[in-house]
Order: C-alpha cells, then sequence, then structure tokens
C-alpha cells in the first residue's frame, strides 16, 4: 500500500485552514494541522494537531523534524489589514518573517510548499492577471508581497495561490463570513448597509479546495489564481443572498466605501482573472448564486 503524503497546513483554525484540513483528509493525504491555541476544527475527527506559534523558531523547527513533511500549505497570516496597518512590527513577524522561518526550517526535507497569499498585492483596475504588476495600495499587501517573493527565492519546488474575498459554508469553530453577517442581519429585520462601489470575483471555497488539491496533484510551479467567475460588489452578492434565502432585500441600503472610513486604502475594482488556472488546472469554479446556496445548504 502507497504510503500516504504528509502535509502541514497552516493557519488551520482560520476559514479557509478548516475547510482545507476536512477536504484534504479526505483525500490521499495524512494530515498535520497547526495553528495557534486549541484546536477549533469539530468536523475532522482525530486530527493530529499541533499547537504551534510560527515565531517561534525552536518549536517549528521541532514539529518540522518530527513530521518530515512531503507537502507544506503555508496559509497562516495577519490578514485584518487594518490590524496589519496599526501593528507594523507585528505584522511584518507573523506575515514575512514566519514565512521565512518555514522556509528555511522546512528546506532539509525538500517539500513541495503552496503559499497562500491574496489579491491586496494588486492595486486599481482589476480583475487582475498572473502577469499584471503587483502594486499594493496598503501595508498588508506589502507584506503578503514580500512573503510571496521569499518563497520564489527559496529554491523549493513552490507554489503560490492568490483567492479573493472567500465563501461558504460556515461551521462551528469558523468565523462566519460576509454572507453569513448578511442571513442574520436580515433574519433579525435589521436594515444593513452594504458597499456599492467596490468589485470583487468571490470565491466558493470548496472551488479553491479543489484547486489546491490540483496544484499539488501537478506540483504546479509558479503563481495562480483561484477565484469566482463572475464579478459583484458586495451590495449586489447581498442582494442574492436575499434572493436565495427569500429574505427582505429592502433593508439591504447601497452605500459608497466612504461610509466606513478606514485607515487603509483598498482597491474599489479589484478582483482575479482565472484563465490561467482554468487552462492548467482544468479549474472550473461554480457560479455566486450556486456558491450561496451550497453555502446554506451545507452550513
Amino acid at each position: 500500500m502507497q504510503e500516504k503524503l504528509r502535509i502541514i497546513i497552516t493557519g488551520s483554525n482560520g476559514f479557509l485552514g478548516q475547510h482545507l484540513v476536512n477536504f484534504l483528509s479526505q483525500r490521499h493525504f495524512e494530515v498535520f494541522a497547526t495553528s495557534r491555541g486549541a484546536n477549533q476544527n469539530k468536523l475532522t475527527k482525530d486530527l493530529c494537531y499541533y499547537s504551534l506559534d510560527l515565531t517561534d523558531k525552536v518549536a517549528l523547527n521541532t514539529a518540522i523534524e518530527t513530521i518530515k513533511p512531503h507537502i507544506i500549505i503555508h496559509n497562516a497570516a495577519m490578514s485584518k489589514p487594518d490590524s496589519c496597518h496599526n501593528f507594523r512590527e507585528e505584522c511584518i513577524l507573523n506575515n514575512v518573517s514566519a514565512t521565512k522561518y518555514i522556509l528555511d526550517t522546512s528546506k532539509p526535507f525538500n517539500p513541495y510548499f503552496l503559499y497562500v497569499s491574496t489579491d491586496f498585492i494588486f492595486g486599481e483596475d482589476g480583475p487582475h492577471d498572473e502577469e499584471t504588476m503587483p502594486k499594493p495600495l496598503n501595508f498588508y499587501g506589502e507584506s503578503k508581497l514580500k512573503a510571496e517573493q521569499q518563497v520564489q527565492e527559496s529554491g523549493l519546488s513552490y507554489g503560490i495561490m492568490r483567492p479573493v474575498f472567500i465563501y461558504g459554508p460556515s461551521y462551528e469553530g469558523m468565523r462566519p463570513t460576509f454572507l453569513h453577517w448578511v442571513k442574520n442581519n436580515l433574519e433579525q429585520g435589521k436594515e444593513i448597509k452594504v458597499v456599492n462601489d467596490q468589485r470583487r470575483t468571490p470565491t466558493y471555497v470548496y472551488d479553491i479546495c479543489k484547486g489546491m488539491e490540483a496544484m499539488i496533484d501537478k506540483r504546479f510551479e509558479g503563481a495562480i489564481h483561484l477565484a469566482g467567475k463572475d464579478i459583484f460588489s458586495p451590495y449586489q452578492m447581498a442582494l442574492m443572498v436575499a434572493k436565495e434565502l427569500n429574505l427582505d432585500s429592502n433593508l439591504i441600503r447601497p452605500v459608497t466605501s466612504d461610509t466606513f472610513p478606514e485607515p487603509v486604502v483598498r482597491a474599489k475594482q479589484s478582483g482575479l482573472e482565472i484563465d490561467k488556472a482554468r487552462r492548467l488546472l482544468n479549474y472550473e469554479p461554480v457560479s455566486f448564486e450556486e456558491g450561496v446556496r451550497q453555502s446554506f445548504i451545507s452550513g
């Protein structure tokens, strides 16, 4: 019987992290999950979990030497742009230094290194393809771009996956997504204000999981975008959630991003092109409507 490939997933308590753990544990992998604090995953039984601070080089080295991974998915990050703007040293430590620590510590085992990046490395005028020149508009995007560059220079076999606006089922222990925020407020009869002057390509989480499995199976080299095929404003997304769930769309008020002053600049026209993933990974995401249905059927 062929040995299962050992795979480390960092940031396993996060939304994408938990879905990845659940998805890949059902495939041909032996999954080792790691995050800070206690394991939050309630679905995957008998999960091998390491409570680990990735900035602790000694603990990190011990874990990697024990596991001897064939594959590392580095998903952990300080991912809130406002926090990254306000706490820059902490952002660099968690997003850049921690990435270098993992790369350096894992080199003796020569794993395939799959780095989870972000559309925030780009500026305006999206959707962007993989050849677009990076131009981050905020410090979070800058930190993720620096981490990408470290991965590229590591000498390891690597893939860089860039997603945007991830949504999907939310289970116990997961942070609710934007879709669930809309649903919960409308069910309570609360009026909500939703931005209508920003556009994204919302991405169903299981499409990302399938795309990342394809990257691993093919040992895809380089950067690739895994996103949805539709481009919408958050206001349009909220209206579609209301329609799918038969909730009162009159409670949803369109506003501009100026309504919610933030310390960071965010692109008005963002999103990612997925032609490369379609061509090389046979990636075909569901429509946003179908993703909304699946988010609430499953969650």
